[in-house]
């Protein structure tokens, strides 16, 4: 009798476990990130900046990025975002660059997202602001966006570092784009595999996607886990009712 009721506590362990695996919820990065991150040198990219609140005592009320300068970017547009005024700077630069044959002397600097009254990324929240910019440098692998995280107290949190050589990442991160080279029979302004064409349907569907593909292999790792230990348990009351 008291075997069985061991065994009956036992899976009622197990199956509370299980759901609690199944059932954690994914949370956003703790640094401001680009989301996705992957495209294709020469090509357009769309993507959102995503902005995580890290304070327990203030809210997030603007967001400034800063573009490059040695690979300027000749086209940068911004998603209207309800609450909050985007400003995109352009200016001339130090030295004119030659980008897809063309000289370039002027670009674009920065874009800024300014909280409008009443407006903030709250304690335990994250906001994403989309942009689609090009076109993207070639020869380049990587595309750092250092970005500075103003709260309603006053703080800024710099998000400029770029990792380390040993590839580790350090403590404020930029967020960063990854250009993987144009392939063969791709033009001038070809899309990679995660590229998305600048409209808002498109922005959606690729953020839709992603966050779909992330919980369906978090699911599946959730159940091996559950199954694991459900398998674990059951063993273990065979072997107990054996020594009985």
């Amino acid at each position: 009798m008291s075997t069985n009721r061991f065994g009956v506590r036992t899976l009622a362990v197990l199956a509370v476990a299980g759901i609690a695996v199944l059932g954690t919820p994914t949370i956003a990065s703790a640094h401001v990130s680009a989301q996705p991150a992957e495209f294709t040198q020469g090509g357009r990219a769309t993507f959102a900046f995503r902005v995580p609140n890290e304070r327990d005592n203030a809210g997030t009320t603007k967001i400034e990025v800063t573009l490059p300068q040695d690979t300027p970017l000749t086209s940068v547009r911004t998603k209207p975002l309800t609450g909050w005024k985007a400003e995109v700077v352009k200016g001339k630069l130090d030295k004119p660059v030659t980008v897809s044959g063309k000289e370039i002397t002027e670009a674009f600097t920065s874009i800024t997202w300014t909280a409008e009254a009443g407006t903030k990324i709250g304690v335990n929240e994250y906001q994403e602001f989309y942009v689609a910019l090009g076109t993207l440098p070639e020869g380049k692998d990587t595309l750092l966006l250092p970005t500075k995280q103003t709260y309603e107290n006053g703080e800024v949190v710099d998000w400029s570092q770029a990792p380390g050589a040993d590839g580790k990442e350090p403590e404020h991160p930029a967020p960063a784009l990854k250009l993987a080279p144009k392939k063969a029979g791709e033009g001038d302004h070809g899309h990679g595999a995660s590229n998305t064409a600048a409209t808002s349907g498109d922005t959606h569907e690729a953020s839709a996607a992603g966050s779909d593909s992330t919980a369906r292999y978090l699911g599946g790792a959730g159940l091996a886990v559950g199954a694991l230990g459900l398998g674990l348990g059951v063993g273990a009351i065979l072997r107990s009712r054996r020594k009985a």
